[in-house]
Formats: C-alpha cells, sequence, structure tokens
C-alpha cells in the first residue's frame, strides 16, 4: 500500500503521525533491526520505542541507514521514546533525553513520553527497576508536575519536537492538563478489544490529545488461542467478509474508534498485514460484534509500583 493512502493525525502542537505505528516492546538485537527496516520499507513512518525497551540503539540504526539509502528523510519518519521511572527527577530529565538521542544517534526524537506516573528510587541509569534488601521495588515520590516542567524544557532545548504521557489515568491527567504550559500531545494506553478505555478516551478527544493503544493484539499465542477474538468465529467471519485476517479486523476497529493501534512484530508478513488496514471499513454490525469482547480485564498491570501513591489504575471507571 502507498505511503501517500495511510492517513495522518495531527497533534494539537502542529506535529503529526500516521494512524498506525509499529511497537518495538521486546523486540531487541538483530531481530529489532530487521523489524524496523523492513517496516520502514513496507511503509511505516511512525516508529514507538522506550528507553525501557533497550533497543534504541537497534532502532536508531536502522533508520539511520534507511536514510542513508535515500529510502527516507529523516523528516519523513515519526520516532517516539520514553522517559523510564527511575529518570523523573526534573534534574535527571534532561540526561535520560540526552541519552535516549545517543542511543538513536540521533539530534531529536519526535515524542518524549513520560512512560509511567509513578517513580522509582535512582541507582544509576542501567538499573531500571531498583529492588531493597525485601526484593521490592524502591518507589520515589516525585511530584509528576515537576517531571512535566523538566520535559517541557526539552521541547524549548530542541531535543523533542513533543511531549506526552503514557498510562495516565483522567486524574493525572486532568491534574496535569491544569498545570501545564505545554499541553500534552499523546496519552499512549492499554487498547484491544477485551480493553477499551472508552472515558479515557473521551477526555482525551475533549481536550485534543491524541489516544495511542499498545497491547492492540493483546500478544496472541495460537497456542492457547487467545485471546478469544483473534479466534473467535464471529471474528473470523467478519474477516471472511472484507477478506482480512482477524488481526486486521481489530486493528481497524480500533482505528475506528479513535485510538492509533502499536501493533509489534517481528514477522515481516505480519508487518507488512498489520499495515494494510486502511483499505476497508467495518460496519455498524462489525462494531457491534467487536464490542462483545469488552469485559474490562486489564493486561499490563505493573503490579510492583501497586504501593505508590501514583499508581495510575486505582482509579475504577466504568469500562464501556
Amino acid at each position: 500500500m502507498s505511503t501517500n493512502k495511510i492517513p495522518y493525525l495531527k497533534h494539537h502542537d502542529g506535529t503529526q503521525i500516521q494512524a498506525i505505528g509499529l511497537g518495538t516492546y521486546s523486540s531487541l538485537g538483530g531481530d529489532c533491526e530487521r523489524a524496523v527496516l523492513h517496516a520502514i520499507d513496507v511503509g511505516y513512518r511512525h516508529i514507538d520505542c522506550a528507553y525501557f525497551y533497550g533497543n534504541e540503539s537497534e532502532v536508531g540504526a536502522a533508520v539511520r541507514q534507511k536514510i542513508k539509502e535515500g529510502v527516507i528523510k529523516r523528516e519523513d519518519i515519526f520516532i517516539t521514546s520514553k522517559l523510564w521511572n527511575h529518570f523523573h527527577e526534573p534534574e535527571r530529565v534532561e540526561h535520560a533525553c540526552r541519552k535516549t538521542l545517543e542511543n538513536f544517534g540521533l539530534e531529536y526524537v519526535d515524542l518524549y513520553l513520560i512512560h509511567w506516573p509513578f517513580s522509582y528510587v535512582y541507582r544509576g541509569d542501567n538499573v531500571m527497576t531498583p529492588t531493597d534488601e525485601n526484593g521490592e521495588v524502591e518507589l520515589s515520590d516525585v511530584d509528576i508536575l515537576d517531571t512535566w516542567r523538566a520535559m517541557e524544557k526539552l521541547v524549548e532545548l530542541g531535543l523533542t519536537k513533543s511531549i506526552g504521557v503514557s498510562n495516565f489515568n483522567s486524574e493525572q491527567l486532568s491534574r496535569l492538563l491544569a498545570n501545564c504550559t505545554i499541553k500534552p500531545v499523546q496519552n499512549q494506553i492499554e487498547c484491544n478489544p477485551a480493553f477499551i478505555q472508552t472515558q479515557l478516551i473521551e477526555l482525551c478527544k475533549k481536550n485534543d490529545i491524541v489516544v495511542t493503544g499498545y497491547c492492540p493484539l493483546r500478544r496472541g499465542n495460537p497456542a492457547t488461542r487467545t485471546p478469544n477474538y483473534i479466534y473467535d468465529a464471529k471474528v473470523e467471519a467478519i474477516a471472511d467478509k472484507y477478506r482480512k485476517s482477524t488481526a486486521q479486523v481489530v486493528l481497524r476497529y480500533l482505528f475506528e474508534l479513535g485510538v492509533v493501534p502499536l501493533p509489534k512484530s517481528s514477522n515481516p508478513q505480519r508487518i507488512q498485514d498489520n499495515f494494510n488496514i486502511f483499505d476497508f471499513k467495518l460496519d455498524e454490525l462489525d462494531h457491534a460484534v467487536l464490542q462483545t469482547y469488552n469485559t474490562g480485564d486489564r493486561l499490563i498491570l505493573a503490579k510492583q509500583a501497586i504501593k505508590s501513591k501514583n499508581y495510575p489504575f486505582n482509579v475504577i471507571v466504568p469500562f464501556c
């Protein structure tokens, strides 16, 4: 599919992203680099990464290679990375971003997100999950507003074009919006047919914040035929109707709900298939079927931080 047929979403600051991105969580080493190289060749111009993923160097190497080959220019591709939890102290934010840029081998990222609203004690750049003598994660109590003010300075310095958040609940997002100078352009959250965070999505839309969705296919497992919405006969029937796969139907569904899905894969064919979701449209009956899988079952719980006052999943809201 030609890249000029792929829709883009505009952020409130004027930057824009493709309506689908390549997720890179748990994609490491040569697999990661090959996945990004292939994704760019397919037409992806939106790559989601994070310091915590440990693969910024591989992502950067692939991007720089495609720039060198003349396939893309730097301004053609949108790269997201994220501030990890042990860098939340304001004096560490710029250092963390510069370390990410060093890993990428790039002069700037397009978007820098606060990965989680809770924070860890700093024990060194590479000690990403510090633990005490009892094996419990060492939590710190940094005010996220202080972290955000340091994030705003990154924009002024030109280290990132835009800033945003990830895994912020409605209360945390509202507090940030009431106290920020630069409004976040994105909130990246878990989003899949089993867990459609409708109220949070609507809050973001109301405030002109783009929602990107991780785990859109919920880390599918063919051996256990999970998640059910990938293997259920009702979704297979929808896929057959459009001559698509069930995964493509799910990604299209999220797109039609106003979410930018971030499917992760290292498989060349699946990378291409995940990208090809913009040449068909689901009807109301299809939506009605897919809505039945919305059980409110969250996959990513971040239980290691449940004792933090900034743990985001203590705010209980209706899931439908």
